[in-house]
């Protein structure tokens, strides 16, 4: 087993109250699910900067205001993931897919519905504890 890849996501928040998701790349680990957007915290790099550089490299907008969302760790038969997710409440532009990435706004009840890594599935429910009471 390889060693342990660490990994910053953020669970963007919209007004309308939908978050959005990416879809991975074909040939990416993965390939094809969707998923929070983020990427691998660079070595000297705290989560929050990772984070901030990941959302500007993926979608293109400058991180404004985010906290801790979730932790999760998670072993794939290839890798171990420790993955930190941040509920991001603001940030500066429009989100877009700078790498080519298809993303959707989608209703917290409907996360279910997008394939997703098996990582990222315990953050549906930090996110319906947190967004189905308006926290």
């Amino acid at each position: 087993m390889s060693a342990t890849l660490r990994v910053a996501a953020g669970a963007l928040l919209n007004r309308r109250g939908k978050v959005l998701l990416a879809r991975r790349a074909a040939d990416a680990h993965q390939g094809g699910l969707w998923e929070f957007p983020g990427g691998k915290i660079e070595a000297g790099e705290s989560e929050s900067q990772a984070l901030a550089r990941e959302l500007d490299e993926e979608l293109g907008i400058e991180l404004v205001t985010a906290r801790p969302l979730i932790r999760v760790r998670h072993a794939y038969p290839d890798r171990v993931i420790d993955l930190a997710v941040w509920r991001v409440s603001r940030w500066r532009g429009e989100p877009w897919g700078r790498l080519g990435q298809a993303l959707r706004w989608v209703a917290p009840e409907r996360l279910e519905d997008y394939p997703m890594p098996a990582a990222d599935r315990p953050v549906l429910a930090a996110l319906r504890a947190k967004w189905g009471r308006g926290g």
